[in-house]
């Protein structure tokens, strides 16, 4: 073997060594600074391994061709051991650093409350529910009526001493006619008797307005729910079962009614119903009556062949009753922590 020979031999030995420390330091760095410094120590120009390329030139050609070969792919071993090591390192970086960084952004840290119908309306299903099992169908209408709805079809033309009575909110449109914000939910069994052929079962929920000042038992805008039946052989009787019978599906068997005698434009005779309290006492509830034959005759159906009932309560009042509320105004403050009880 020559001296050259030798010379080369010590040559790809010494870079295979300078390889695997290269190699092995790479692979030991603890953080990308560390690969930085570790990478300028063993690839930069002042490295043994880069001291290396000015001893190619002294070896003659076919020599140098295999030493620059086995230089060659040294680098590329210690090459891609920095780049893999580099990208393990990058990765680990950006975990560590998004953990740190990580913002708990949730809002709500406990169960979230689900929310619940107000009472009012809890009221007024329970209501439609139990006419409805009772062969009942719901009916509704416009909150703006004209005068004729409101008032004198239902038997209270405008020199009626009755007609006052009902704190009207006008709403002025205009000519030809007299538009009011409706103060019952009558109108609705007007419409419906123009329209439809009796037989006729219906009760007809819905907000109403009056002019009065919000107290512990009055709300300018509040709710009623009425009914009306329009039928072949209707008596008082039948008005008298049918209350109880609602009264005792929505409160209870051991509540009982009563009809006192009173008096309405469009019913004929009229009544207010009661029902009892725990303590004996009776309470008001609603009114009452037969169906007053010229109401009939106002909406195109014959007093002599059919005869009718209607009746109507407030169900603001009726939610009060049922849940022994103080005032009536709790049902429109809407707190929450009142609101959440029911």
């Amino acid at each position: 073997m020559t001296d050259q020979s030798v010379e080369i031999a010590e040559i790809t030995t010494e870079v295979d060594r300078l390889a695997a420390e290269a190699i092995a330091a790479a692979e030991g760095a603890a953080s990308l600074a560390e690969l930085k410094e570790i990478r300028g120590q063993h690839l930069g120009k002042k490295s043994p391994m880069g001291g290396f390329k000015a001893k190619l030139g002294s070896l003659d050609p076919e020599d140098r061709k295999v030493a620059g070969q086995a230089l060659n792919e040294a680098n590329r071993a210690v090459g891609d051991a920095f780049s893999t090591a580099e990208s393990a390192l990058g990765d680990a970086a950006r975990r560590r650093q998004l953990e740190t960084e990580r913002l708990d952004l949730t809002e709500i840290r406990r169960e979230a409350q689900r929310g619940h119908l107000h009472l009012v309306t809890q009221a007024r299903y329970r209501l439609e529910d139990v006419f409805i099992a009772m062969g009942y169908q719901v009916a509704e209408g416009p909150e703006v009526e004209t005068a004729w709805y409101n008032f004198e079809a239902l038997n209270i033309p405008d020199w009626h001493p009755a007609r006052g009575e009902f704190d009207t909110i006008f709403v002025n449109l205009g000519e030809p006619e007299e538009v009011m914000l409706r103060s019952h939910t009558s109108p609705v069994q007007i419409r419906t008797m123009e329209n439809q052929e009796p037989p006729i079962y219906i009760v007809a929920p819905g907000r109403t307005f009056r002019t009065d000042t919000a107290d512990a038992t009055h709300l300018p805008a509040f709710n009623q729910i009425e009914g009306l039946v329009v039928d072949r052989g209707i008596t008082m009787a039948d008005l008298a079962g049918t209350i109880d019978a609602f009264i005792k599906a929505f409160f209870g068997a051991e509540v009982n009614t009563r009809l006192r005698p009173s008096y309405f434009p469009f019913t004929e005779p009229s009544a207010e119903f009661d029902i009892s309290m725990p303590d004996g006492s009776w309470l008001e509830l609603g009114g009452c009556g037969m169906v007053n034959p010229q109401v009939l005759a106002n909406c195109g159906i014959d007093p002599e062949e059919w005869q009718g009932f209607a009746f109507g309560f407030g169900i603001d009042r009726l939610a009060v009753m049922r849940y022994g509320l103080d005032d009536i105004r709790e049902l429109v403050n809407n707190d929450v922590r009142f609101l959440r009880q029911f």
